[in-house]
């Protein structure tokens, strides 16, 4: 029998160390000892995983009331309800974009704040939503997408830069009286019935001007004198507070409508345009006018602009994808940071010697560089989204929730909703298992990839 010599490997046929022969681990430690340090996380992982799992998928092949085993049945219902339908097209939108949006502005904080001194406060801000739960930020967002501007965010400074490049109305919603010699043109503008004559009056009045959008400081209104050379007359609000008054005639205490657009229309062409004054009175250049019809264009009298429907049908998956955006960005450019801070430099920096531009660096070094921690990002913020519902159930109003279901919404709304069916919900949270499985297997394989470099 050959023995190992001192400082090197036993020979063959040397008997196992003692520890081994009485039933001892390597690290001198019995079976039974190591087992039960293990059970507790065992029975843990058991009772919370384990256990939930196999129920599920068991109470998937049974009645609402848990006693009637009906096989696939409500999986066939699962893909046959229009809003199982709509929430699995959702969640394939939530997989494409959430996560590759959230890492494409990841990699372009971590790369940009590099370059920067303010780099590392720059950081701080991204990353702070990530501080919040999604149930805050859920609220901040429902507040954010309001349609009305003076509450929403969004739609203030939507509508803020809406009317810097197009003018609001003055006076949405009034219209002239039918005894007013005003018939409507089309397209919301209005025109007099008669052509105009110099020397006479051509008064418009209005009435149906909105409350609140008549300035409380506006004058009374004024009957315009006659000018030579000109055709003059007066826009007003022929509506008296508390009633009274003649239709057609400037009472007094009657307002003037100041702002106003006039164009003279003769043969389709306008041939002189004015607006009128504080006092509602205004003048055309009879040359030009006479003979010509009165029009007030649409533009005085169209409704306020008043934002995007940020939360309507067509757009509240999209909205509610850019508040998960604005809080998981910052998850992804602190991972990324940290897998830029051991690229090689003089990689960099021979790729810049070679006469490479910034934009190539970082399409053809920084990026295949750092594919392994962009896998790792996407990979996890994929699996995030699959089960998205804090955000959706509380950002959707109640009349879009259904157009921006998700697969874990309509879990909880099958479960515990009215007319709560728990096979159905059990059958959709067996699907949702289905869809987070390949994506942990390719994770797992990848991180096992990465261990045996």
């Amino acid at each position: 029998m050959k023995t190992a010599t001192a400082g090197g490997a036993a020979a063959p046929g040397t008997p196992p160390p003692a520890d081994l022969r009485h039933g001892k681990s390597v690290l001198g430690t019995r079976p039974w000892v190591a087992a039960c340090f293990l059970l507790p996380a065992l029975l843990l992982l058991g009772a919370l995983v384990v256990y939930p799992i196999g129920y599920t998928v068991y109470r998937s092949f049974f009645d609402a009331s848990g006693t009637g085993f009906t096989g696939l049945d409500n999986f066939a219902d699962m893909f046959s309800d229009a809003g199982t339908l709509t929430a699995i097209k959702n969640n394939l939108i939530w997989v494409v974009v959430a996560p590759a949006v959230s890492t494409a502005l990841g990699l372009i904080y971590a790369v940009l704040t590099e370059r920067v001194r303010w780099g590392t406060a720059f950081k701080l801000i991204v990353f702070m939503p990530m501080a919040i739960s999604m149930l805050a930020a859920g609220i901040i967002f429902r507040l954010v997408y309001e349609q009305d501007p003076d509450r929403g965010v969004a739609n203030a400074v939507w509508v803020g830069v809406h009317d810097t490049f197009a003018e609001s109305s003055a006076y949405p919603g009034a219209h002239p009286l039918p005894t007013a010699g005003l018939a409507a043109s089309g397209g919301g503008s209005f025109t007099t019935k008669s052509a105009v004559r110099p020397g006479g009056a051509a008064n418009l009045p209005l009435v149906g001007v909105k409350a609140g959008t008549m300035p409380e400081d506006a004058a009374d209104a004024k009957t315009a004198p006659p000018a030579d050379g000109k055709i003059t007359g007066t826009v007003w609000l022929d509506f008296v507070k508390g009633g009274g008054g003649k239709p057609n005639v400037i009472d007094p205490g009657e307002k003037a409508l100041s702002g106003i657009t006039i164009e003279a229309v003769s043969g389709g062409n306008v041939v002189a345009t004015a607006k009128t004054g504080a006092d509602g009175t205004y003048a055309l250049p009879a040359d030009k006018a006479q003979g010509a019809h009165l029009r007030l264009p649409a533009s005085n009298f169209t409704e306020q602009y008043n934002g995007v429907d940020w939360l309507g049908p067509s757009l509240v998956t999209p909205a509610i994808i850019g508040s998960y955006v604005w809080m998981w960005a910052g998850f992804a450019m602190v991972l990324i940071a940290a897998g830029l801070a051991g690229v090689p430099r003089e990689l960099l920096e021979q790729a810049r010697v070679d006469g490479a531009s910034e934009w190539k660096v970082f399409r053809k070094v920084t990026v295949p560089l750092l594919a392994p921690v962009l896998t790792v990002v996407l990979v996890t913020l994929m699996i995030n989204v699959l089960k998205i519902f804090d955000l959706v159930y509380i950002i959707a109003p109640g009349a879009t929730q259904q157009d921006a279901n998700v697969l874990a919404l309509e879990l909880y709304l099958q479960s515990f909703g009215t007319d709560a069916d728990q096979g159905a919900g059990s059958a959709i949270a067996v699907l949702l298992l289905l869809l987070v499985v390949p994506v942990m297997i390719v994770n797992i394989r990848r991180m096992r990839r990465e261990g045996r470099r």
